[in-house]
């Protein structure tokens, strides 16, 4: 499915780098059982193991130039979440992280960011949970970006509001 060198989405651990792909000689495990090898670019201290025959539903391909392009394009249009119940806030963030989907990291920075901002005029301070999973999507978010765009990490954001700024939004 993947190949050595390629670029994968890992769930929370990021854009990973597909180092290997190998049986492991780990007690315990089975000898047959091929797994993907995979560094995350952001984690460099990582190493993730994947097994080959379930790794269609753990890891994805990075999305090519021309989706980020397409996604960044759409950004003006995709819906923040609509939260029901601030009780179960978390769980929603957590829901929306876990689809590992970009649209879906954009709804909740988006929404996330409306929060803060809400707080922050009536002269209250954004929250701790706010703040932590708006980083987490953000780093989502940009770390694949980055490897899409051939960009630094560090000017995904920018880059993002440069290409909105020169677009007519519908």
């Amino acid at each position: 499915m993947f190949r050595i060198g390629e670029k994968v989405v890992c769930g929370s651990k990021g854009v990973c780098s597909v180092e290997k792909i190998t049986t492991l000689d780990i007690s315990g495990v089975d000898k047959m059982r091929e797994y993907y090898i995979l560094k995350p670019l952001y984690m460099v201290a990582s190493t993730v193991y994947v097994p080959v025959d379930t790794a269609g539903s753990s890891l994805r391909r990075v999305l090519t130039y021309e989706e980020a392009q397409e996604l960044i394009k759409r950004m003006p249009r995709i819906q923040m979440m609509s939260i029901s119940n601030e009780k179960f806030l978390e769980q929603e963030y957590k829901n929306c992280l876990k689809t590992d989907l970009c649209e879906e990291w954009v709804k909740l920075i988006k929404t996330i960011w409306s929060r803060m901002q809400k707080r922050i005029e009536v002269g209250r301070k954004v929250t701790a949970l706010d703040a932590r999973y708006l980083k987490i999507a953000q780093d989502c978010l940009y770390g694949e970006m980055a490897v899409a765009l051939s960009i630094p990490r560090d000017e995904v954001e920018d880059f993002i509001q440069r290409q909105l700024e020169g677009s007519v939004c519908v």
